[in-house]
């Protein structure tokens, strides 16, 4: 009799018995709401669900291939190298809408920034980010951290569960103490 009830109570029965749930042990981390959009990679056109980076602590950047702060690619992408096995993601999301410093195609952007600057963190094609027409991740971005991009490589530094966003100007630099403080701060967080 143990047995057939054993079997009626399957699997998902049996863990939870044992205070294990199925759907716990196999579910990925939860999206946060401000993460539930889907760009396309710039690198090779494929999905890119913000989704995925959930869990990860991202430094979310608006580039441009022909502005004074162009040469923070090197920055970030030194920062990306350093701290990604510890959980922080770099997300570039290249713009044309400051002094139109952006207008290659979305290919001539990913050869100037692989072959100048080696860049491998992970960037979307190119959108807008500032005004209405700005794309809906960069305007939930601004309403949290109430700052919009004022110009080119304005930051924005997002914890693990997307509760929090930090907002950076241009001139602070990838290698800033400030910005470093608060990243060391969010990585501790589990």
């Amino acid at each position: 009799m143990k047995t057939k009830w054993l079997r009626r109570l399957g699997l998902s029965g049996l863990l939870a018995l044992i205070g294990l749930p199925l759907a716990q042990a196999q579910a990925p981390a939860a999206c946060p709401g401000l993460l539930n959009h889907q760009f396309t990679k710039l690198q090779d056109g494929s999905p890119m669900p913000l989704c995925q980076y959930a869990g990860k602590v991202i430094l979310v950047v608006n580039t441009a291939s022909k502005c004074a702060f162009t040469s923070q690619y090197e920055g970030l992408e030194k920062l990306y190298a350093e701290l990604k096995d510890r959980g922080l993601v770099v997300l570039g999301f290249p713009s044309n809408d400051f002094g139109e410093q952006e207008p290659g195609s979305n290919q001539q952007i990913a050869d100037f920034c692989r072959m100048t600057y080696g860049v491998q963190f992970p960037m979307a094609a190119k959108t807008v980010v500032k005004g209405p027409q700005a794309n809906a991740f960069y305007r939930q971005l601004a309403e949290r951290s109430d700052s919009t991009p004022k110009w080119n490589f304005h930051k924005y530094l997002i914890n693990r569960d997307g509760s929090e966003v930090v907002a950076y100007t241009s001139l602070t630099a990838p290698d800033s103490r400030s910005l470093r403080k608060q990243v060391e701060q969010f990585l501790a967080k589990p």
